[in-house]
C-alpha cells in the first residue's frame, strides 16, 4: 500500500496533488508545527503584472500546531481572496466551473486552518477523480516526531511504501525505513507547462493549482500526458 503525506496547505501546487493521485492512502499532517515559510496559510496566483501571493491572516503562537492556528475572517480576508481571484481569472475557460464550489468552500466557517486547508483540497483531490482514502494524523495513534513519526503513520494505516517530497531527505534515511518494512521513494514530479493566462508575462511555474483548475479544468489526464512528455515515456 503506498501512503504519502503532506501539510494541509491553502490551495496547494500541482505537485501536491500529483502525490495524492500516486497515493493508496494520504495523510493529513494537520497536527505538526504552522510555519509562517511554509504555504500553510499562503499561496501564489499569477496576474498580469506577475505572480501574487495570496496570504491568509492567522492567528498564532510560537510552537502552535495547524490545529491551533485561526484564520482573522473578520478582516475580510476571504472576500478580498475571491475578488482577487475573480479579477485575474474570470475569463479563463473554466473559471465558472469550480469558482462558485470554491467560493462556497472558503466562505464556509471553520474551527482552525488545517479544516478549511482540508475542505478545499479534499474537494478538489476528488474533482480530479483520485481514489485515495484522505486521512488526517491527527485522529491516527502516533505521537512521534520528524522521521520516526512518517514512518509510524505509514505503518498505522497498513502502508508498505512512502512517497516523500525531496525537502526531507535532509533528515530521513533510507536504512530507517527499510528496517521497519517501509520503501522509501522520493516523487518523480517536475512542473509542466499548460495554457495559462497572460502570456506576455510568461508561463509561471509553481502556482496554485486553482491555475490549472480555472484554465485546463480538472483534466488530470492532461496532467499525467505532460508529466509523461516531460520524461520521454509518452
Amino acid at each position: 500500500m503506498v501512503v504519502s503525506i503532506h501539510q494541509p496547505d491553502y490551495i496547494s501546487y500541482l505537485g501536491y496533488f500529483y502525490k495524492i493521485s500516486r497515493s493508496d492512502v494520504f495523510i493529513f499532517l494537520d497536527n505538526c508545527q504552522f510555519s509562517n515559510d511554509n504555504m500553510h496559510h499562503w499561496n501564489r496566483i499569477k496576474t498580469p503584472q506577475g505572480a501574487c501571493r495570496l496570504k491568509i491572516p492567522v492567528v498564532q503562537h510560537l510552537g502552535d500546531s495547524i490545529l491551533d492556528v485561526q484564520t482573522r475572517d473578520a478582516l475580510g480576508w476571504k472576500e478580498k481572496h475571491l475578488k482577487t481571484l475573480q479579477m485575474n481569472y474570470s475569463r479563463a475557460r473554466y473559471f465558472d466551473d469550480f469558482f462558485p464550489r470554491f467560493r462556497e468552500l472558503l466562505l464556509t466557517s471553520y474551527p482552525n486552518l488545517a479544516e478549511m486547508n482540508i475542505a478545499i483540497n479534499t474537494e478538489i483531490a476528488r474533482r480530479f477523480g483520485f481514489g485515495a482514502t484522505l486521512l488526517r494524523a491527527s485522529a491516527l495513534p502516533v505521537e512521534t516526531v520528524r522521521e520516526a513519526r512518517v514512518i509510524d503513520l505509514v505503518k498505522a494505516v497498513g502502508g508498505d511504501t512512502y512517497i516523500s517530497g525531496h525537502g526531507a531527505k535532509a533528515y530521513q534515511v533510507d536504512a530507517h525505513f527499510a528496517a521497519q518494512g517501509v520503501e522509501l521513494v522520493y516523487t518523480d514530479y517536475a512542473p509542466i507547462t499548460y495554457p495559462q493566462l497572460w502570456p506576455a508575462v510568461g508561463f509561471l511555474p509553481y502556482m496554485s493549482t486553482l491555475d490549472y483548475i480555472f484554465n485546463c479544468g480538472f483534466d488530470w489526464d492532461g496532467v499525467e500526458r505532460a508529466i509523461a512528455a516531460q520524461k520521454g515515456t509518452a
